[in-house]
């Protein structure tokens, strides 16, 4: 292959990661916890978008479950999240680790 062509490929692999990372800014997915209790929503760049906490839950005189169980969302929508842009953006990278991109 010569430089001409690789650099072509390299360009293309570019446009493409742009566009998977354009497209993960709308997806959305979920971390819950407390049987459903808590709902966190957030798209695939991690911003957090939503929090839902049903009120039956919410006990005055143990607000450490209720931190606990928010965090435990948070962190299973991260966990999605994150799995989300590695299975996205892995396949334009063909399994290549390039640092800096995932």
């Amino acid at each position: 292959m010569n430089m001409q062509q690789m650099m072509k490929q390299v360009k293309k692999m570019q446009e493409a990661m742009e566009k998977a990372q354009a497209e993960l800014k709308e997806k959305v997915v979920e971390g819950r916890s407390g049987g459903g209790a808590i709902v966190v929503r957030m798209n695939g760049h991690r911003e957090l978008l939503e929090v839902k906490i049903d009120p039956s839950i919410v006990d005055p005189d143990d607000v450490e479950m209720l931190e606990d169980l928010v965090r435990l969302a948070v962190d299973e929508a991260l966990r999605k999240a994150d799995e989300l842009a590695q299975k996205d953006l892995g396949q334009i990278a063909g399994g290549l680790r390039l640092p800096g991109l995932f």
